[in-house]
């Protein structure tokens, strides 16, 4: 409070919740992310996705506090309100915990769900789509009645050189 009856200019007492920007390789990996944010109370995250094709993924809240204390060393309030002012920002910074921890949890358990779903999709996909590209190229090649020679056709049907067979590939947030 000394301090406070000493200050010359403005004082502000102000308490800001957990902020945290996270660039995204993948727009579902920040659409992920977004979820988790929301279910665990950070209510004003969003998405934005910016000229370049950069995905951010902002995780924040709106729980906040700002209050003008004094004014050109001017003070403004009351001790007993001070007092209020730091039981409410206390309270606050709970919130903000639990939030973060529950984020945390949350996140983990999305990342876990993910990364089984992949590796299941993945699996399915190997048995499955190397014959369906093998398939598909041919009746592709036949169709444009391409003039090439044998060996240019199997260098064409190998899975590894096709990109949609990397369908089990996700990228880490």
């Amino acid at each position: 409070m000394t301090a406070l009856e000493k200050a010359t200019g403005d004082v502000v007492f102000k308490f800001e919740p957990f902020v945290l920007h996270v660039l995204c390789r993948e727009l579902q990996d920040a659409q992920l992310l977004h979820s988790v944010a929301i279910d665990s109370g950070f209510k004003n995250s969003g998405i934005t996705v910016g000229r370049g094709g950069k995905i951010m993924m902002a995780v924040r809240s709106t729980h906040c506090l700002e209050v003008p204390l004094s004014h050109m060393g001017k003070l403004m309030v009351s001790e007993e309100y001070i007092e209020f002012l730091i039981h409410v920002a206390n309270r606050k910074m709970e919130e903000n915990t639990k939030r973060i921890d529950r984020f945390y949890k949350c996140l983990q358990l999305a990342l876990e769900a993910d990364v089984s779903a992949n590796n299941l999709h993945s699996e399915e996909t190997e048995k499955y789509h190397s014959v369906y590209v093998h398939r598909r190229k041919r009746e592709t090649i036949q169709e444009q009645d391409v003039h090439t020679s044998p060996k240019d056709h199997s260098e064409e049907l190998e899975p590894e050189d096709d990109p949609e067979s990397n369908l089990g590939i996700f990228a880490e947030i």
